[in-house]
């Protein structure tokens, strides 16, 4: 089912039989989810500009999968006896929750939080599908090749666009940065880096660091069997998505 996706670079991990549970009882919607990932783009100018975590990329896949019916929705579990309610009932909200005739699919999409999201993510798909309430668990994240490649890409944008200072950052989109993050970028200058090399490195180091979201952090809650046996899609985007200008 997902080799298309993987023909185009992306990550793809399948777990506890997910794939035959997707191909058989939710293939119109994991055909739509396929082909919404393979279309995705996003700018370097976006990997790099002002504002949160998310970048308005993540944040234009969000709306395209509500508009589909991927809904946000907030389940709460109470155990009663004999109708009456024992307290100290859970929830648990997923960003995206896909009803279907044969069952629920829940997906979330972790651009660029701490790592210990995935944490949250996988022991929610588990604790869901263990009372049947989802049929499988779908993470989208930053892919291994995009992890890698992110500091060429900021680099290489900030070269074809001529940035040589921190005052030319400005006109990029982004907002006024530490005093710490400019030592820093200081430094490496005095040490013999040009600004885009010497920026693009700690600017990486600082906002999609290792202790971020993104695929070696996640198939490392995989390998330790956080979520199972949820049937779980893992999904990394690849370098192949970022362009230059959107």
């Amino acid at each position: 089912m997902f080799d298309r996706l993987r023909a185009l670079g992306f990550d793809v991990l399948v777990r506890n039989h997910a794939e035959a549970v997707l191909q058989v009882d939710f293939p119109e919607e994991t055909e739509t989810l396929v082909s919404l990932l393979a279309s995705t783009r996003m700018s370097a100018a976006e990997l790099i500009g002002s504002g949160g975590g998310e970048a308005p990329s993540t944040q234009r896949i969000r709306r395209v999968l509500s508009d589909a019916g991927w809904l946000k929705h907030n389940f709460r579990i109470e155990t009663t006896v004999d109708g009456v309610a024992l307290g100290g009932g859970t929830s648990h909200e997923i960003d995206h929750v896909k009803q279907a005739k044969a069952g629920r699919l829940a997906l979330e999409i972790e651009w660029n939080n701490k790592d210990p999201f995935f944490d949250r993510d996988l022991e929610n798909f588990q604790r869901l599908h263990a009372q049947s309430i989802i049929s499988a668990g779908i993470v989208v994240t930053r892919g291994a090749a995009l992890q890698a490649g992110l500091t060429r890409i900021v680099e290489t944008y900030l070269r074809a666009h001529d940035v040589a200072e921190e005052a030319d950052l400005l006109h990029l989109g982004m907002k006024d940065r530490t005093a710490r993050q400019r030592t820093s970028v200081e430094r490496a200058m005095a040490a013999g880096a040009d600004f885009p090399a010497a920026f693009a490195r700690f600017f990486v180091a600082d906002k999609y660091g290792i202790a971020t979201t993104h695929w070696s952090k996640l198939t490392d809650r995989i390998a330790r069997g956080v979520g199972n046996p949820c049937p779980l899609l893992l999904i990394g985007l690849p370098a192949s998505i970022v362009t230059e200008d959107g």
